[in-house]
């Protein structure tokens, strides 16, 4: 009966984060068809650009030393490879593979091949099959591999040199939300290697550097438009199997991995179409699968907004779509259109992009490095070392700066959690009850004033209660605590149920329901405040309510923490089972139960310590976590507890009911 009370209340917050991301799609197409004349749509594509920029976190303003060097060559009929290694960043590198025309003259037009989630990166036979049947055509072609993927892992076991993580989508969603956490997305870094790939290219005499496109499919489409967008020196664009839109990708497959999620895309009323308009007036082609997990409904509409986009600028011709009926992938009719098409805009000639028959390359023939993989070889920062930097950057500032007064704490928590200051009145509304051991279970409701509600229990002593605790964690707990004399009213916030929509794809359902939110410019945290501050309203609201205390375990732990500073008047908050800090999460190469608990940018203005010094007194932590959901290690306890958060620091025994627990904690509040 519970969890079908709970699936209700997921569903229907469900339905409303569509009718919501809707509303944005509809005043997104009213914004559209007010443009009309090329200023217009020019001025959009400015806005757009400058937008997408932000929304990554900004690209590095300063443009290090490649510190190229070619690591190994071969050559083949028709073109010859050379294996290559530069840095997009200081230490950042790139490993990638040169294809160069031997049967015509240079200079040559050029490709940055950028490769899909292939296990192996720029060496996938699929993929290969494009580098060489460009080369072949008279194009050089530079493909790299992405962080992540082929000789890029990041999370390499040296014990099984396997990905920790998992190879591709699941490297990019971990570091990719650590990312989150400093206001960057893991988006940045893979757009900078696109950038400074360019930058190599310029530095080869063999280059037309007027002449450079950009091509790949899937994971390689999605860099491809955000290289459109972002790099003005390319000459064309092809985006094989990603172009599509988010009325149709919403609710279908859904958001998928992190490069692919720019935080406030929806809300702000940018789309898929916009990445081809930034790159307007120049020619950008959409290749599509009919039965493509990349909706191709929303592939069609999306190309007919750029039509429209083109056909006012006077280049409809530039706007290229190809579509055939099968699944996702750069399959061979699809890799013939990009020749077709880019033989048309690079060479100035027409032909039938046929493409003669091919062999890919054993994948070590095309590896960079000694070993295949830079860990094991040359090693390079992460991603993941990268966005630590920032992170210890943020980290020291905030040390330096003065302590906020709980009123800007307040301020600064809310903003980050994009949620009022002020909580609005609450209420209790009560459904079926039945009698356990020394108390009543009532299933029901927390209404707020215009506010989402919140499916809840409240678990109410047969005697007179102590007082109250809002509780989020186990059942058996909550029963433990009334049982103790305490009226509990235990509530599930949004992102802590477990109830959300079925994952697709391979992702986690928490992953996608945070994504949702993070496209809306909201996050799961600042729903889940919402719920427990409306709880403690309608705690209070309770005749004999008493002191009101707050405790929550696991990730609801931090959601507790993080209530705190916005509800000053709680008499106490425990946190149990749950991290300790958002930069330990930037710190751990492979991490758990992240995704609920990202704030964009929280970084930038405070931590969890912050929040725990603030409630200095009232505070009780219960056997902390690592990033992980290992114990903390007990050497490191004295060190948190003393240093960082300035509170207790207890172990729950493997026996020890809630009620004991936490009754000292409870009385002396």
């Amino acid at each position: 009966m519970w969890l079908a009370f709970l699936l209700l209340f997921a569903s229907d917050f469900e339905t409303k984060l569509t009718q919501r991301a809707e509303a944005h799609w509809q005043a997104r197409e009213r914004a559209v068809a007010e443009l009309k004349t090329p200023q217009q749509v020019q001025q959009r594509a400015e806005r757009a650009r400058a937008w997408m920029l932000e929304a990554v976190g900004g690209l590095p303003t300063v443009k290090t030393p490649l510190n190229a060097r070619i690591t190994g060559a071969f050559v083949r009929d028709g073109y010859r490879v050379e294996n290559v290694v530069f840095e997009s960043l200081p230490g950042f590198r790139v490993t990638a593979n040169l294809y160069l025309p031997t049967a015509t003259n240079p200079p040559f037009p050029a490709i940055l091949g950028v490769a899909g989630h292939s296990t192996n990166g720029k060496a996938s036979a699929t993929y290969q099959h494009a580098w060489i049947g460009f080369a072949r055509r008279g194009y050089a072609v530079l493909a790299f591999d992405p962080p992540g993927q082929g000789e890029r892992l990041e999370t390499l076991d040296p014990a099984t040199l396997k990905s920790r993580a998992g190879v591709g989508t699941s490297e990019h969603t971990q570091a990719g939300m650590q990312c989150l956490l400093t206001g960057a997305t893991i988006a940045r870094y893979f757009v900078h290697d696109g950038v400074r790939a360019f930058d190599y290219l310029a530095t080869r005499p063999e280059i037309d550097i007027r002449r450079v496109a950009v091509a790949g499919n899937s994971g390689g489409g999605t860099q491809a438009a955000y290289l459109a967008a972002m790099e003005p020196r390319l000459a064309a664009a092809v985006s094989s199997c990603y172009m599509t839109r988010w009325r149709e990708l919403w609710s279908g497959p859904g958001p998928q991995d992190a490069e692919q999620i720019m935080p406030g895309m929806v809300a702000s009323g940018v789309d898929f179409a916009d990445f081809a308009l930034a790159f307007s007036p120049k020619p950008y082609l959409m290749t599509t699968a009919i039965r493509d997990y990349f909706p191709i409904a929303g592939a069609r509409a999306t190309y007919a907004e750029i039509v429209r986009h083109y056909e006012r600028l006077g280049v409809s011709q530039g706007a290229g779509f190809f579509e055939y009926d099968d699944t996702h992938g750069w399959s061979k009719p699809r890799r013939e259109a990009a020749a077709r098409f880019l033989d048309k805009f690079l060479m100035n000639r027409e032909s039938d992009g046929a493409e003669a028959p091919i062999l890919p390359e054993p994948e070590s023939m095309l590896y960079a490095t000694p070993t295949g993989q830079l860990q094991t070889s040359i090693g390079s920062e992460t991603v993941t070392s990268l966005n630590l930097k920032l992170a210890i950057e943020m980290h020291g500032r905030r040390t330096a700066a003065k302590p906020m007064l709980p009123e800007q704490l307040a301020k600064v928590v809310a903003a980050r959690l994009r949620i009022p200051v002020q909580a609005a009145p609450a209420s209790w509304t009560p459904g079926a009850q039945k009698a356990g051991e020394g108390w009543t279970e009532t299933e029901g409701t927390v209404v707020p004033d215009g506010g989402e509600p919140v499916a809840a229990v409240l678990f109410q002593p047969v005697n007179t209660a102590q007082g109250t605790i809002v509780y989020a964690g186990p059942a058996a707990d909550a029963r433990s605590l009334a049982g103790a004399g305490w009226r509990v009213l235990s509530v599930k916030p949004r992102g802590f149920a477990g109830t959300e929509q079925p994952g697709r794809l391979g992702y986690s359902p928490i992953y996608q329901f945070a994504a949702r939110g993070w496209l809306l410019g909201e996050n799961v945290p600042g729903w889940a405040v919402t719920d427990m501050r409306a709880a403690i309203a309608a705690a209070r609201a309770m005749p004999g309510a008493g002191k009101v205390a707050l405790i929550g375990r696991g990730g609801a732990g931090v959601i507790a923490l993080l209530t705190s500073a916005l509800e000053p008047g709680v008499a106490g908050v425990a946190m149990e089972a749950s991290p300790l800090s958002y930069l330990e999460y930037c710190r751990a190469v492979v991490h758990n139960g992240l995704a609920e608990l990202v704030i964009p940018g929280v970084l930038k203005d405070l931590d969890l310590p912050d929040l725990a010094r603030a409630a200095q007194g009232k505070l009780l932590v219960v056997s902390p976590v690592t990033p992980t959901g290992a114990a903390l290690p007990p050497n490191l306890v004295p060190m948190w507890s003393k240093n960082q958060y300035g509170a207790p620091f207890i172990e729950r025994g493997e026996m020890q009911t809630a009620g004991a627990l936490y009754a000292d904690w409870l009385r002396a509040r």
